[in-house]
């Protein structure tokens, strides 16, 4: 493996997919300061490079992500400045960045790494994974935009439920709830989730960033702001030199080489 650039992450890019994998495993991935710099910095960066068209983010050993690092001491107790420094700009740089996101959630996801799932575009679960909110357990309140990303998903009334009845999702159940895509068997996880990621990849990606861009601004928009919202992007869309392969393609009855653009 070449030199890693992260001390908590493993960094490695196959082809035009980037994953990005935790790697705390002693810790259950917890999201300790440093790790939480890291992966901002490492999205950031799979953001900008034109040879990353799709991003996975994984976790090392049996967790996904166990939360915060709830071992990090008095430091850790600065919640809002810590949660508008580090935990806020990491769900919104995945959220907004123009590229598909897949969270490859491998074993336990618990308190923010529930949150950190929810940001990413697409959830891929091991049928081992669990979904464990609790922040409830601990006395405070669901963040890292879990309140916002949850109810969207399944509806305020079951996120109540799982936020506050101190609930367990089971990966069938975040299926069913339409949290996660697909259940998979674990030994199955990681070729699934590179089967879906080069499948994006291999996608228009400056149209998979616009229409990434509508189903964000969806979730706030009125009927008419998102007709004038996909009329404007679909005119950026349709000058792009993906749309003339994919209609040459279509007319040559052959697949379309997508390079991005």
């Amino acid at each position: 493996m070449p030199d890693q650039p992260y001390e908590t992450l493993l960094h490695a890019r196959d082809e035009n997919v980037l994953t990005l994998t935790l790697n705390r495993p002693d810790a259950l991935n917890a999201l300790n300061a440093l790790m939480r710099g890291e992966l901002l910095a490492a999205v950031k960066a799979g953001g900008r490079d034109p040879k990353v068209r799709a991003i996975v983010i994984t976790g090392a050993g049996r967790g996904f992500c166990a939360g915060a690092d709830l071992r990090g001491g008095t430091e850790e107790r600065a919640f809002r400045r810590i949660l508008v420094n580090e935990y806020n700009p990491l769900i919104q740089a995945i959220r907004g960045i123009p590229k598909p996101v897949i969270a490859s959630v491998n074993g336990v996801a618990a308190g923010a790494g529930v949150s950190l799932a929810l940001a990413a575009d697409l959830v891929v679960a091991s049928a081992q994974a669990r979904f464990v909110p609790a922040f409830n357990r601990i006395a405070l309140v669901p963040d890292s935009g879990l309140t916002r990303t949850l109810v969207r998903a399944v509806g305020r009334h079951r996120a109540f439920e799982i936020l506050l009845g101190e609930r367990e999702l089971t990966a069938d159940e975040a299926h069913i709830c339409g949290i996660v895509a697909a259940v998979v068997p674990a030994e199955q996880l990681a070729d699934v989730t590179r089967t879906i990621a080069a499948r994006l990849a291999a996608g228009p990606t400056g149209a998979i960033g616009l229409a990434k861009r509508l189903v964000n601004d969806a979730e706030d928009a009125t009927l008419p702001e998102s007709l004038d919202a996909e009329a404007a992007l679909q005119e950026i869309a349709g000058r792009r030199g993906d749309h003339a392969e994919g209609v040459a393609a279509f007319a040559e009855k052959r697949d379309p080489e997508f390079d991005g653009r």
